[in-house]
This record gives C-alpha cells, structure tokens and sequence, in this order.
C-alpha cells in the first residue's frame, strides 16, 4: 500500500499539473534562499541574506509596503524553515488536488493568489488597526504560503464538506472537520507567538470560505485572475516550429466532432466525482483514479 502511495506522488510530480509546478515554485525559492543564506554566512556577510529575505517579505508597515509593492505577492512563494515549507507543501499537495479534481485547474492559481492577497490585507490592517500591535507594526514581517494554502483547502472543504480523506492515526476524516481544525488553532494561538502569521492565515482560509459562496451564486473571483496569469504565461511560452505534414495525416476533428469528445469526457468526469461525493475518493478504482487525473490535467 505504502509502494502504491509512493508512486502515486511519483506519478503526480511527474505529470507536471499546476499543484505540482506550484509546489516546485516554493521549493525553488526555498532553495535558492538558504543555499545564499549558506555562502553569506562562510563569507560573513549575513547581512545581504537578511536583506534579500526581508525585501521578499510583506511588511506590516503600510509606509514600508508602498516601497516594495511586489511583497504582496512574492512573499506566499517565501519559507526560510524546512518545517514551514513541508507542512504548508504537504496541505496543497492534498487541498490542491481535491480542489482541481472537483473546481478544475483553472480556478486553482486565482485561489492561491488571491488567497495569499487577502492573507496579507488581513495581517496588515490587522498590525495597523489592534493597539497591540503598535509598537511592532514598523518591525513586523510576513513570508510563507499558509495563507494561500489554506485559502484552497478551506475552499475545497466548503464545497465538498462531507469528503472523507484518510489521515494517519486518525482514520477517515471529514474535510470540514480539518478545516475547522486548522482554523481554532490559528484562532486560539494569535496570541501565543507569531500573532500575524495566524491573522494571515484566518484572512486566507476567510477568502476560500467566501470564495465558494460567491461560487455557488455564480461570481467567481478567480476566473480572471487565471484568465491574467494564462495570457502572461503565453507571452514566454516558445513559438512551435512550423512543421510540413504528409497527406496521411489524420483528419482534424469537426467542430461538432471535438464537442462530441468533450461531452463524453465531461459525462466521465462527472459520473467519477457523483462517486466521490456519495462515498469517497477512496472508492474510485485504480483505472477511475487514473481517469480522473487525466482529465482533469487537460
């Protein structure tokens, strides 16, 4: 059972989804910091590591966040802690998959974003708002995806609330019993330590709540956010090259032909996940699960 785990992460990191390029984004980045972080320290010039960590940091300080704007973004790809980055890596490989599977790809990057911005407007009103706060506002720094991350399960648990997904000691588990859980905790720790770390998280999680229901009305905020990062993503994207076919290649499909296609596709797609809302991923086989994973990656 274990093998089988195992290789189907392998299978998922290899296939290249958006859950997974997002995950290699923050590893990059995590990466990339501490290897710096390394060489300043042998050549004592900490300093510069600090520097550049702080300048992808989103700052409390509303002054400081007017000179460095991009914070707002860069700093929900920013882990310095090896256990800050698994926990939060850990949570969008389950969450984002769900997510896809049941909302689509498409919907996924808008909820990360957005998810992340509403964290940092939640910690940065929050730090200039509450007195007790006052004295660190002009101190205080923000960095890591849990505001984004939990953005998306908490949108995945509101939509599929009844969901069961394994947990380890624990069994079978409800989403929304999860959800619920992370949120108490960051709810009872605000003032146990790392108080705007939680506010960003609530402010996330806050998004992903709302999100579905705007969802389920008809608005959904992240469709031109995807629509945004698409268009910029086909800027860089290389030009094929022009390629010369033969006459036995096959014939192009038919308009009404590639909707045929996609109809059958979505009637598979649609028949999988009725089955999984009545009993469960878990209940899929093995070709179902392989299905699914196709599809909902095209």
């Amino acid at each position: 059972m274990t093998g089988g785990i195992f290789q189907g992460i392998k299978r998922f990191f290899l296939a290249g989804s958006l859950v997974a390029r997002l995950i290699w984004i923050n590893i990059a980045v995590f990466v990339v910091i501490n290897l710096l972080g390394g060489i300043f320290f042998l050549f004592a010039v900490s300093d510069y590591y600090e520097a550049i960590a702080h300048a992808l940091s989103v700052p409390a300080s509303i002054d400081q966040l007017i000179n460095r704007p991009w914070t707002i973004i860069t700093y929900m790809f920013l882990h310095l802690n090896f256990f800050h980055i698994l926990f939060n890596m850990i949570v969008l490989y389950v969450g984002g998959r769900l997510f896809v599977d049941f909302l689509g790809k498409n919907k996924l990057i808008g909820t990360y974003l957005l998810g992340g911005i509403a964290g940092a407007a939640v910690y940065i009103a929050s730090f200039n708002v509450f007195p007790a706060f006052a004295d660190t506002v002009h101190i205080s720094i923000a960095m890591g995806a849990s505001a984004s991350v939990l953005a998306i399960f908490v949108a995945i648990a509101t939509y599929a609330p009844n969901l069961n997904i394994p947990l380890l000691l624990l069994g079978r588990v409800k989403l929304k019993y999860i959800a619920i859980f992370f949120i108490v905790i960051d709810l009872i720790s605000i003032h146990k330590g790392n108080p705007g770390g939680h506010l960003a998280h609530l402010g996330g999680a806050l998004y992903g709540f709302l999100y579905i229901i705007l969802f389920k009305k008809g608005f959904d905020p992240s469709k031109y956010t995807g629509m945004l990062i698409s268009s910029i993503g086909r800027i860089f994207k290389p030009r094929p090259k022009m390629k010369v076919y033969r006459d036995f290649t096959p014939r192009p499909m038919s308009d009404a032909e590639y909707n045929d296609k996609r109809a059958e596709e979505q009637k598979k797609i649609d028949s999988i996940l009725d089955k999984i809302s009545k009993h469960g991923y878990d209940s899929l086989s093995a070709k179902e699960k392989e299905l699914l994973f196709k599809l909902s990656n095209k």
